[in-house]
């Protein structure tokens, strides 16, 4: 499949960053929306306030996060993050990307890629600790 132009394809990408911090679609949604316009991934940078989404051929679109999670502490604390990610799996109407964001942050996670062709997020902290979670089936 060809990739959308590129006005295309930065239209799709805000749309999905948006409806990421809005809530108006889910995490399946916003991947098969990026999947369909021909990204293969994107990444989240905390400490930079940014999101990049790459395409197959190298290039990359970043756009800047509309909201900042605070400050990344030091130690990666794989425990909360990964209670974080469980809290956003569940379907609890109290989740909001901001305070995952903020929660996570405070736990250490300086940002995460998530590779569509892996199926899978890997978040990482600034020392390098990771969580690898895979996508569910």
């Amino acid at each position: 499949m060809d990739p959308a132009p590129a006005a295309d394809l930065a239209a799709v990408a805000q749309q999905c960053l948006d409806a990421t911090h809005d809530g108006s679609l889910s995490f399946p949604a916003i991947i098969g929306r990026l999947i369909e316009a021909g990204f293969e991934g994107y990444a989240v940078d905390y400490r930079r306030s940014a999101q990049s989404f790459y395409l197959p051929d190298g290039t990359s679109l970043d756009l800047p996060m509309p909201s900042h999670a605070g400050p990344v502490a030091a130690a990666f604390d794989k425990a909360v993050v990964e209670a974080q990610i469980r809290w956003a799996q569940s379907g609890d109407q109290a989740y909001t990307y901001q305070a995952f964001s903020r929660n996570v942050a405070a736990a250490g996670c300086a940002g995460y890629l998530v590779s569509f062709l892996g199926r899978r997020v890997v978040y990482y902290g600034r020392t390098g600790d990771i969580h690898v979670e895979l996508f569910p089936q």
